[in-house]
């Protein structure tokens, strides 16, 4: 059990450095997993960027910690977003991740999103807004307390993801390979978008379109594909996660090593 728990925190990182890799995230933003072992654990990253993260700066949390002691970066002040964005009544999704950079037109009020090519349905026919302040008022805008997590989770809904209002976006995947699929797609749709804006009228796909294609992008054969291209070019990039410290093999019990060794010694006086 604990060689796939070292498996699943390296993809863990390197989803997250495929994703800065791609611009979907920055110096902020994080990837989230349910623990495969407890529904109700997360294995959270400590406060690193995402571009620098390893298997060990991922660490197990129930859904809301309180700040972590023995770890000096503690965890990232948004996680009650992501475990309240996986829990509420939506056992499919296993990962989350809050992205920034590529949406923040579209995290305005006064504009909408949708998918406007083949690869966009990934993110669906329609993406929810949530507006934090029609709430809560004033804040800084980061999602820190279980309240504001559970509110963004109401909004994100049967979905699979939500804008968040002034801030990014949160996306949900059934597994990392599609999570990072759809977060990629979603960040070039909407950078087709703005830019076909500017030329004129936006057409945007039709529901049927969308339903198709969208189904078309989450097979296993596509997401794969995905997976492995961004990551040769991270590979190309030399930006790879370490991988964790090599276990030491269990050393053989003392009355076998004990009995290895008369054996040897019998045959070597007989010979």
């Amino acid at each position: 059990m604990s060689d796939r728990r070292d498996d699943i925190r390296y993809e863990l990182a390197l989803a997250s450095r495929m994703l800065a890799n791609e611009g979907v995230l920055d110096a902020f933003g994080h990837v989230s997993l349910r623990h495969p072992g407890d529904p109700n654990r997360f294995l959270l990253c400590g406060r690193v960027r995402p571009n620098w993260s390893s298997p060990e700066t991922f660490s197990s949390s129930r859904s809301m910690p309180s700040p972590c002691a023995h770890r000096p970066n503690g965890f990232f002040a948004e996680r009650s977003s992501t475990a309240a964005s996986i829990r509420r009544g939506l056992m499919s999704w296993r990962c989350a991740i809050i992205m920034r950079p590529r949406c923040y037109p579209f995290a305005s009020p006064a504009f909408r999103s949708f998918p406007v090519f083949h690869l966009g349905a990934a993110g669906g026919a329609s993406t929810p807004f949530w507006n934090q302040h029609d709430e809560f008022g004033d804040t800084n805008l980061l999602v820190a307390k279980p309240e504001e997590g559970r509110s963004l989770a109401r909004a994100l809904g049967p979905h699979v993801a939500v804008l968040m209002r002034h801030h990014g976006a949160t996306v949900v995947g059934g597994d990392l390979r599609e999570l990072v699929s759809r977060s990629t797609f979603m960040c070039q749709n909407a950078v087709y978008q703005l830019q076909a804006q500017l030329l004129g009228r936006v057409v945007p796909l039709t529901p049927g379109e969308t339903k198709l294609a969208g189904s078309l992008n989450a097979l296993p054969n596509v997401v794969g594909r995905t997976w492995e291209y961004w990551s040769h070019r991270l590979v190309e990039a030399g930006r790879m996660p370490p991988r964790s410290a090599v276990r030491k093999t269990k050393s053989p019990p003392r009355d076998a090593s004990a009995a290895k060794g008369k054996a040897t010694r019998r045959k070597r006086t007989r010979s």
